[in-house]
């Protein structure tokens, strides 16, 4: 008889039923699709920890225990982060279940000031796990969140106005490669950033994730259009129309009318 798969739901379950117990949690949540309502049969599996300062170990050896009296973990890829680093990280890939059901494992430090829990980033947590109160988001302020994205845009005119050539000189060279690595760093990069400010300011440095939920139709459409190159002939039309299109994009920034969004 074959083996029923793991689902998305029993690994949720179990990594909560193991760090329960724990005196070192103060909670457990789950992130990413779950708390933007966006589940899907792709969803990997987002879920934060915040426990003591100096125990992210033991979290992780309580989690590791628990998949494989699951079904077992076939891979775990731990990020590599220094010390100081608010949060520890791993990946798991589990045995029996869909590769897209990926765990990705968050532990904050206790003392963290910042555990990604701002909702107009990140979301509505969906908690686990809670002993006491929940962690609360901190204060967001939005009037450094907007000085923050004009610094960005600053520094993204500069790179423009710096490396910008890049693409047309390893064109010039026909080398395919480099002119196609820079066309995407320096050019669609930059564009999709700009657009983000514009579409959706809260989450603007967040690259491809939720693009097409979050910018609108005709905007990913046309990017779209212009980040699928055929051959140099091609991505050479493109990136002159990306690039005069990031031009607009920068000028159509409006910092005034994004503050006001974000306080409504």
């Amino acid at each position: 008889m074959k083996r029923k798969a793991v689902s998305r739901e029993a690994i949720v379950e179990s990594v909560a039923r193991a760090l329960a117990p724990l005196d070192c949690v103060h909670a457990v949540w789950e992130a990413g699709a779950a708390s933007h309502g966006a589940v899907d049969e792709w969803s990997d599996v987002d879920v934060c920890v915040d426990a003591d300062d100096g125990t992210a170990e033991r979290v992780f050896a309580a989690v590791e225990r628990a998949l494989r009296r699951l079904s077992g973990i076939e891979t775990a890829f731990p990020m590599l982060f220094p010390p100081e680093h608010a949060y520890a990280q791993r990946f798991y890939r589990i045995k029996g279940a869909s590769p897209f059901a990926l765990l990705d494992l968050g532990v904050f430090r206790h003392s963290a000031e910042d555990k990604f829990l701002n909702p107009a980033a990140h979301g509505d947590p969906v908690f686990l796990v809670t002993r006491g109160r929940p962690p609360r988001p901190p204060r967001w302020d939005r009037r450094a969140h907007v000085r923050a994205m004009r610094a960005r845009l600053a520094r993204l005119r500069a790179r423009r106005e710096i490396f910008g050539c890049f693409v047309d000189k390893e064109l010039e060279r026909g080398n395919s490669v480099e002119a196609l690595f820079n066309y995407q760093r320096v050019v669609l990069d930059a564009l999709l950033e700009v657009l983000s400010m514009r579409y959706r300011p809260q989450r603007y440095g967040f690259g491809v994730r939720y693009v097409h939920r979050e910018l609108p139709k005709a905007a990913v459409k046309r990017y779209e259009g212009l980040a699928f190159v055929r051959d140099l002939a091609d991505l050479r039309r493109k990136a002159r129309a990306a690039d005069r299109w990031l031009v607009e994009a920068m000028d159509a920034v409006d910092f005034e009318e994004i503050e006001r969004r974000l306080r409504s």
